[in-house]
């Protein structure tokens, strides 16, 4: 098999023809090798490389699951395998192993998928872009000058430079959805409950978190969504499943939807031109479809949202900071500054300040629930503007010296209401304030690839269902997906592929 060939299947293709014969796992491994070698150096997507854990999963037999013998990869956050680290993005815990996999992961390994290595993430998932210390900046396929977004950034770079059909991937607060608008993927979050976190995590960022995947089409997705929801005996709780097969979504188009859309930032924050035409265009591909689109948006504050999500954040970094530094014997310094500072924003947070922080994601939800009581779904921009360019949301240098001799001081509660906090917590979300609703209040959204910038670059379209319409978002974005195609569509390959000389 030729690449060209090898991209031209998604991973249920891919299954098929090992399921056949016509292709055998180790040669489907080989190609994704290859492809990483030749574009890796230049998107640096991979954080950790398996290659040998790889070659004896291709060896095993392949088994009779829909995408049994396919490369895959992992998200380097949270989804643990056993005997390999789990960076979360930082240098230290790259000495520490797990001694376990997560259940997403056992998930993956039963259902034949080959794992080979783990992708790239900001440190702890904590921003909408992929650059960290320890492993320099992740690069958009699309312009290698551009973030594929954050924080599963290695694995939309990763998916969409063509070196595997599908990717681990993990959103709290956009990261799927931000980089499939990133890098013209389909990306869906999961409702809170439907996907384990196990078994390290019960119900992580107050349930805010969900495991998923980044593909390049719908049925992908859908077969992943199959494979990692059976309910976890151990888990917080347990949702109900649809009657039939998530992969059975995508053979029948949805009922008639009546769906409200607004391309307003919440936090009241500037919206590219293209944003907006993403959503304007969005809408009247849905009206052509027969559905009911109208403008509307929940009755919610959103800088009030944004302030929320942010004081429960910064406290769920101080404990992780905490936990990487007990378990790696390394001190704060080791880590990066924005996730030093963010630290010390949450050891700020006083317990009763928490509390009420998370208790308005009570508020919340009811007003997204009123919302879904009229329409059957949200419509917004994923993001609020093109791809950011590599380093414009980098710390300046200038803070980079000076933060930390006031850090070893204690200085968080005054961070926490300084101008310089106000515009770090701007930066990271003002580019993307319509994700984190969704994370909020434990509801399904997706992101689809519906538009592109005048200059090429991919922008998709939000739909935020309420609880249980996973199925639902799936039947709309193949719907979407057959009106639309967006499969063949796929980066450049100048400037992305380095000539075998240089490798």
């Amino acid at each position: 098999m030729r690449f060209d060939e090898y991209r031209a299947h998604d991973a249920v293709g891919l299954g098929e023809l090992v399921a056949r014969g016509e292709v055998r796992p180790s040669e489907l491994l080989e190609l994704a090798l290859d492809r990483r070698s030749a574009v890796d150096p230049v998107i640096n997507a991979v954080s950790l490389l398996m290659a040998e854990t790889g070659k004896e999963l291709a060896e095993r037999p392949a088994g009779d699951g829909p995408l049994a013998g396919v490369p895959f990869l992992l998200k380097d956050l949270v989804q643990d395998f056993a005997g390999y680290p789990t960076s979360g993005g930082t240098g230290p815990l790259r000495s520490v192993r797990a001694t376990r996999h997560s259940i997403a992961v056992e998930h993956w390994v039963a259902a034949g998928l080959v794992i080979f290595g783990k992708t790239t993430t900001p440190e702890f998932g904590s921003k909408a872009i992929t650059e960290t210390k320890t492993f320099g900046a992740t690069r958009n396929p699309w312009d290698p000058s551009r973030t594929p977004g954050g924080s599963s950034g290695g694995s939309a770079a990763a998916v969409a430079a063509g070196i595997v059909p599908v990717a681990g991937a993990s959103d709290g607060g956009g990261s799927i959805r931000i980089p499939a608008a990133c890098t013209g993927l389909f990306g869906l979050k999961a409702g809170r409950g439907l996907i384990s976190s196990g078994p390290v995590f019960g119900d992580p960022l107050f349930g805010a978190v969900s495991e998923g995947v980044l593909s390049r089409s719908v049925r992908d997705t859908a077969v992943m969504l199959d494979i990692l929801s059976p309910p976890d005996p151990g888990g917080p709780f347990t949702v109900k499943r649809p009657d039939r097969p998530f992969r059975e979504a995508v053979t029948e188009p949805p009922r008639r939807l009546r769906i409200g859309f607004t391309h307003e930032s919440p936090m009241g924050t500037p919206v590219d031109v293209e944003a907006v035409r993403a959503v304007e265009d969005a809408a009247r591909l849905l009206e052509s479809l027969g559905h009911t689109v109208e403008p509307a948006a929940p009755a919610i504050d959103g800088k009030q949202v944004a302030v929320d999500f942010m004081t429960v954040w910064t406290a769920s970094v101080a404990a992780e900071l905490a936990h990487a530094c007990r378990v790696s014997g390394a001190p704060p310094t080791d880590f990066d500054i924005d996730t030093q500072v963010l630290a010390a924003i949450g050891r700020a947070v006083s317990a009763p300040r928490l509390m009420e922080a998370h208790a308005r994601w009570n508020v919340y939800t009811r007003a997204l629930g009123e919302f879904h009581a009229t329409y059957d779904l949200l419509l917004t921009p994923t993001l609020a503007e093109p791809p950011l360019r590599i380093g414009q949301n980098r710390t300046p240098a200038l803070a980079d010296t000076l933060l930390p001799p006031l850090l070893r001081l204690g200085v968080g509660r005054i961070l926490s209401r300084s101008d310089f906090y106000l515009d770090l917590m701007t930066a990271n979300l003002a580019a993307v304030p319509f994700t984190q609703l969704a994370n909020i209040t434990g509801r399904p959204a997706m992101s689809v690839p519906t538009h592109w910038t005048a200059t090429g670059l991919p922008m998709g379209t939000q739909f935020v269902g309420p609880s249980g319409s996973e199925y639902l978002l799936l039947q709309l974005a193949a719907e979407i997906e057959s009106a639309r195609p967006w499969f063949d569509r796929c980066p450049d390959e100048k400037g992305l592929v380095r000539p075998k000389s240089a490798r």
